[in-house]
């Protein structure tokens, strides 16, 4: 048994998708039609099983909304603790991402997939909570209803008059590895409701007067059941891809409707819709371009455009194939898509005309036996086939007629002289060679002409006797019978061979289109680049002039500034393209909305929401009667529809992350004003009433004086480091550079901190060699001061701090070390930060700038500061400062 040869670019494909499926974890969606149908209910049970089997199982977040049957399946489950966050003065519970990261367990529970994170954490939404879960390899199970689906969003706002904010990109249901429809009729939900078991008392009866209504109810569940079944049928015509299954599975109502150019097929389409819509069946409306048809004059492809136009409005899905047999064309099609049951016109033939002319229909039935066939019988008045190879009698181009017989006069002329050196039976191959050439450059009906020519001149010029048709070997009739069926065999072939190459030249332009725009498009980073390529591109591919225009915070579409250029279309119709934001379609030149105006308007729709609209002025107005041109069109504006969108996504991202280190950072200042800055104020003041008494010693006075001298102190230390880092931050430092010797700007960091030292040994390593360096001294001594400082601050009394310098090509390398405690494992880099502190919650005083704003300063000078962990215990502290070339000493020796 012959088994059918799977395609091996498409098993290579497989198997790259099931190596990175197998690096993912795997997705389990329980879909809903709405709310309290039992999702989070089935989704608990089926993780309870999944914990009998032994799988580590975390409940990462669930919703009960109080129903006590659901809640008692967490019993016996790990729960995640909630991360609280305050928002506008509540706290909220919300989904712990980096805890789940962090714990990673076999199989986790995030309930609420269309749910909206708070502002400020990592994504918006946690279905992007649920990506990054994906990708580091943790299986989750989730729950969500139909209505929360970005696609379906406007058709159910359309049903319940209600519009869901909260939605989850399509391509996230359709990536599930599982998705289980949990459903439930109407009749039961609504008792379940009534009786308190979806929504509390109060609002289960606003509910049930607005969004729970019946018939929103069996809507929905039609919607959830329907693109359940859309899924299923992705997955079976994936099944049948890799496994090359030819044959047709009639698992679902599919139609195709093969239409040609005759005024016939308006009837056809509509008949088809009529059957469509009874079969409750999706339908697919198609052409066959075949080279026949390619000839076909310009009223003939417009009623072809005008017949895919109805059918669109319609609700069809419409298609252009391109082949010289319709009928294998067709057939194949079928089998790739999985369509059961193809629609065709047909008008009865009988006697010869039928044998010798099969009509669509018996060719259909010989090679598709699986198909099932519905013909829609045509006027018999018109003769018009329901497909693109069976046109209407058409205008014939004589030119190519007339070099056949220009061309097979001058291969005669050839034979004759080359006839003097060869053989007779070798003149006939330049006559074929001649019938080759013409069917290549003119098409059959030319390179048909020439084969009967080139028998009828080797028979008169050449075979005895000669000028004459009369043949006196009958042996020459045999010659003549095989040239001419050669010769129409290979002009045939020949012609097949030159329409095919033309579709593959006009496939393989689009190809480098697209591919162009879209490798263009990948590196753009901003708007305007992005609005710059498009208008370069649309322009060149199209030979047009072109615009985007792109909608303000008010939702009205404005041409974009920045972006066009040289050869865009300035004289743009505001109103025009509003429309076409607002309704999503087409309007303007070439169609059917607002025909007279002067540019065709199309909308920039991207997965999550339109993003602009598109303004093209060409300058032949055929463009638009082109089907393959208009699905490049359509094609390169979702391409800068999708890449706005990215870019749209990138600013918020960028935006999120300022406002996260923004809050961060509010947070630390407002957590040292309020802690190190408002405690040393305290105690001021309380030393300063103190110190007001009148029953004081001298001596008394004189250490609360000493006190509140100290807390001054600290405190001014405190606001200039807080000034000091604002300096750094806005550029405002300038470097005093001089020539110095680090021994002295040591020697003065160290006695600034005689007080803080004298419980540590310090131990100075400096080579007396070690050249002189330039850079701001008062600088580096507070560097050396915030070093020191904290080496003393955080390492117990008798420990040792020392000092080291080197010097090592053109930098100088300055160490600091300690034997105390050392760096918190893997923060050594994060110390560095604003109001980052090795204790978070330490009791020692200080805001965790000073190692921020040292390594500003050494940065300032050029050189590089970083932290380490000592192999032998403690804490290591380096910076680098480049040494330059010294000036000259002067000469004392005179």
């Amino acid at each position: 048994m012959n088994y059918p040869r799977p395609d091996p670019d498409r098993l290579l494909e497989a198997l790259q998708e099931a190596n990175a499926a197998a690096r993912r974890g795997k997705l389990k969606l329980f879909l809903g039609a709405c709310a309290g149908v039992g999702k989070t209910y089935a989704m608990l049970q089926a993780a309870r099983q999944k914990q009998n089997e032994g799988v580590d199982v975390l409940i990462g977040i669930v919703e009960t909304h109080g129903r006590a049957d659901t809640a008692a399946l967490l019993v016996g489950l790990t729960t995640l603790p909630s991360r609280q966050v305050e928002y506008r003065g509540h706290l909220l519970a919300e989904f712990d991402l980096d805890a789940a990261l962090k714990i990673k367990p076999a199989l986790i529970i995030v309930d609420e997939l269309a749910h909206s994170n708070v502002a400020g954490s990592r994504h918006q939404k946690r279905w992007q909570d649920v990506e990054e879960l994906l990708v580091a390899g943790i299986d989750v199970y989730t729950a969500m209803n139909v209505q929360h689906l970005e696609s379906l969003n406007d058709i159910v706002a359309g049903i319940t008059g209600v519009k869901v904010a909260e939605t989850v990109a399509d391509h996230v249901f359709d990536s599930a590895t599982d998705v289980i429809l949990v459903d439930l009729p109407p009749d039961e939900l609504l008792a379940r409701l009534a009786a308190g078991k979806v929504y509390l008392p109060d609002a289960a009866q606003r509910a049930s007067k607005h969004f729970f209504r019946k018939g929103n109810l069996i809507a929905l569940r039609e919607l959830a059941l329907r693109r359940t079944a859309d899924r299923v049928d992705a997955q079976m015509r994936a099944y049948r891809a890799d496994r090359a299954i030819a044959n047709v599975w009639q698992a679902r109502e599919r139609l195709l409707v093969c239409i040609g150019a005759g005024p016939s097929s308006d009837k056809l389409v509509r008949s088809a819709a009529r059957l469509a819509a009874k079969l409750q069946a999706d339908w697919i409306v198609a052409y066959v371009e075949t080279p026949t048809f390619q000839r076909g004059s310009k009223q003939q492809r417009g009623r072809i455009l005008a017949t895919l136009k109805l059918a669109e409005e319609l609700g069809a899905e419409t298609a252009t194939l391109a082949g010289t047999d319709a009928a294998a064309t067709l057939a194949a099609y079928a089998r790739g898509r999985n369509v059961g049951k193809l629609v065709i016109g047909h008008r009865c033939q009988t006697g010869w005309r039928r044998k010798l002319l099969p009509g669509l229909a018996d060719q259909l039935a010989e090679r598709a036996a699986e198909l099932d066939l519905y013909l829609v019988g045509l006027d018999p008045a018109v003769v018009v086939p329901a497909v693109a190879d069976r046109t209407p009698p058409r205008k014939i181009y004589w030119r190519g007629y007339a070099e056949a017989v220009a061309i097979v006069a001058a291969t005669s002329v050839l034979a004759g002289a080359l006839l003097s050196v060869f053989d007779l039976a070798n003149v006939v191959m330049v006559y074929l060679l001649a019938v080759v050439m013409i069917a290549l450059r003119s098409g059959r009906g030319p390179g048909a002409l020439a084969a009967f020519l080139s028998v009828a001149s080797f028979d008169f010029f050449f075979v005895p006797p000669q000028l004459t048709f009369t043949v006196n070997d009958s042996q020459y009739l045999f010659t003549f019978a095989m040239m001419l069926a050669v010769a129409l065999i290979i002009g045939q072939l020949a012609a097949k061979l030159r329409f095919e190459a033309n579709v593959a030249r006009r496939r393989e332009r689009r190809a480098d289109e697209l591919s162009g725009l879209s490798r263009q498009l990948s590196g753009a980073l901003t708007t305007e680049q992005i609005i710059g390529i498009a208008v370069d591109r649309i322009n060149a591919i199209f030979h047009a002039r072109s615009a985007v225009l792109l909608p303000d915070s008010q939702e009205r579409v404005r041409e974009a500034q920045g972006g066009p250029g040289l050869g865009s279309l300035t004289d743009t119709d505001a109103d025009v393209a509003q429309w076409v934001y607002d309704h999503q379609q087409h309007a303007g030149q070439g169609s059917n909305t607002l025909p007279s105006s002067p540019a065709r308007y199309l909308p920039l729709k991207a997965p999550m929401r339109t993003r602009g609209v598109l303004a093209l002025q060409v300058s032949q107005l055929s463009l638009f009667d082109e089907p393959e041109e208009m699905r490049l069109l359509d094609t390169c504006a979702a391409q800068i529809a999708l890449a706005l969108e990215r870019v749209h996504f990138v600013e918020v991202a960028q935006d999120a992350l300022v406002s996260m280190e923004g809050e961060r950072l509010r947070n630390g200042l407002l957590t040292t004003v309020s802690h190190d800055l408002r405690t040393p104020l305290t105690a001021l003041v309380g030393l300063a009433d103190t110190l007001a008494g009148s029953e004081l010693s001298t001596e008394v006075r004189h250490e609360l004086a000493e006190a509140i001298r100290d807390k001054a102190r600290s405190t001014a230390e405190l606001v200039g480091k807080l000034l000091d880092m604002a300096r750094l931050q806005s550029g405002a430092v300038t470097l005093r550079r001089d020539w110095q010797s680090l021994e002295e700007v040591l020697g003065s960091a160290r006695r600034q901190l005689d007080s803080v030292l004298a419980n540590h040994t310090v131990i100075s390593r400096l080579p007396p060699d070690l050249p002189l360096c330039e850079f701001d001294p008062v600088l580096i001594e507070r560097v050396l001061v915030n070093l020191l400082e904290n080496a003393a601050k955080y390492t117990p009394p008798g420990s040792e701090i020392s000092i080291l310098a080197v010097s090592r090509g053109d930098l100088m390398r300055i160490t600091v070390d300690d034997n105390g405690p050392g760096l918190p494992a893997g923060r050594e880099e994060k110390l560095f930060g604003k109001f980052e502190r090795g204790e978070s919650e330490s009791a020692l005083p200080g805001v965790g700038l000073g190692l921020a704003i040292s390594r500003a300063i050494i940065e300032a000078h050029g050189g590089r500061m970083y932290a380490e962990n000592r192999s032998e215990g403690g804490a290591r502290f380096v910076f680098t400062l480049p040494l330059g070339t010294p000036p000259s000493m002067p000469d004392t020796s005179l």
